[in-house]
């Protein structure tokens, strides 16, 4: 007989289901499988924020910041398992976090601020796992800040800064198994993340990065697991928008990059076949900006990537099915921008797209791909590039992509 475990919460809820093989692989297979019956509604707003104030700090400075509308998360392993989840958030979600850095900090920095609407996060391990998902922001703000703005930060260690806001997430994850099943993400939400720094010296590494995207699907395969997935994304919200600002009086090697988007669905498999239905839809406005500015500098690298659509679909091996539609209204804009006086390196870029889709298979394998492909963009796609270096300098590289639709298909062998 079917266990039923039912989960019916609301408010900022974390729900994990985990079921075990306890006999042989045979013998959990001759099992019923496990339902999981799971409904969230966050009708509140949601916030996170740290102020970190440290002086002089001898080894590293690590923090990690989040806040999370919705989460649900669980697993299978060497049985079968069935998912109905329902996730709705109706209020804000912020994370914001400070840094004030003063004197000689001595330790790498690491910083972590995500702000997240909807989490559903999954695993399958000798196992098959059915999923129906459906998950929906409103029309609220989703919005991840990232600050270090005193001006004086002697980061020695260097530094790996991140902020990162989503509306909602699915990520199926596994190895020997099989995953089927529908993902529906819908969001109404305005999407921002942003990453300020103003520092003094860093002699070492240092990269800062800011994401925003409205929806993500990520379903990731090894070791023969097959794939047979629907994935149907919206973003109707006002605007997606990512931005960095990473500054430095003197920098060893600097970087700020941002990447921004509607929807994302990213399927990879080592084994087995995939075969996936996607259809994206977006009306939002996507903006995405990178500055960098150093006044010395060995290597400065300021990038900035912006796509409202985008579908990637690959298998290490031999069958892969996509049967794709992207549908673009709102506008795309990217720039990217960096700034110097003296110094060696500097690389600046900037990508823009409508619609994106991808497929491969494996050459080695006998790789087959069947894809059919339907892409519609109407929105205004822009890349800009600005590089303003006042004197003695080695290398100035750059470049800027805009394209309204791109399809690419291809059968490479193992390690191309």
């Amino acid at each position: 007989m079917a266990r039923l475990v039912p989960i019916r919460l609301a408010g900022m809820i974390a729900a994990t289901v985990t079921c075990a093989a306890v006999a042989t692989e045979a013998a959990a297979q001759d099992q019923d499988p496990s339902i999981v019956l799971n409904e969230q509604i966050q009708f509140g707003d949601v916030f996170a924020e740290q102020t970190l104030d440290v002086v002089d700090s001898s080894e590293q400075v690590t923090v990690s910041n989040s806040a999370t509308g919705n989460s649900l998360a669980g697993g299978v392993q060497g049985g079968d398992m069935s998912v109905t989840s329902i996730q709705s958030m109706q209020g804000d979600v912020r994370a914001e976090t400070t840094f004030v850095l003063g004197g000689d900090t001595e330790g790498v920095v690491s910083g972590v601020t995500q702000a997240n609407g909807n989490y559903l996060g999954l695993s399958a391990y000798d196992a098959n796992l059915t999923v129906d998902s459906a998950q929906t922001v409103s029309d609220v703000e989703i919005v991840a800040t990232s600050t270090m703005a005193e001006g004086d930060e002697r980061l020695l260690g260097g530094a790996y800064v991140d902020a990162s806001a989503i509306g909602n997430t699915a990520a199926l994850g596994g190895e020997r198994s099989y995953f089927d099943g529908t993902l529906v993400q819908w969001s109404d939400a305005n999407v921002r993340a942003s990453n300020y720094a103003g520092t003094q010296y860093i002699p070492a590494e240092a990269e800062f990065t800011a994401q925003a995207v409205a929806n993500v699907v990520s379903v990731t395969g090894t070791s023969v697991t097959g794939q047979n997935m629907t994935i149907d994304q919206r973003s109707t919200g006002g605007i997606i928008d990512s931005g960095v600002s990473a500054n430095a009086g003197n920098s060893w090697d600097l970087a700020g990059r941002a990447n921004a988007g509607a929807n994302r669905a990213v399927l990879s498999n080592q084994g087995g076949s995939v075969v996936a239905t996607t259809r994206q839809d977006n009306t939002s406005q996507i903006q995405s900006q990178a500055i960098v500015t150093s006044y010395d500098y060995g290597a400065a690298n300021s990038y900035a990537r912006g796509v409202a659509n985008e579908v990637s679909v690959g298998n290490n091996d031999i069958y892969v099915e996509i049967d794709n539609t992207q549908i673009n209204t709102g506008g795309v804009a990217v720039n990217a921008q960096f700034a110097g006086t003296q110094g060696y390196d500097a690389y600046v870029g900037a990508d823009a797209a409508g619609n994106v889709v991808t497929g491969f298979a494996c050459a080695d394998c006998a790789g087959y791909i069947d894809a059919t492909n339907n892409q519609a963009n109407s929105g205004n796609v822009s890349a800009t590039a600005q590089t303003t270096i006042n004197g003695a300098n080695r290398a100035v590289v750059t470049g800027t992509n805009a394209v309204g639709n791109a399809a690419t298909f291809y059968v490479s062998r193992s390690g191309n």
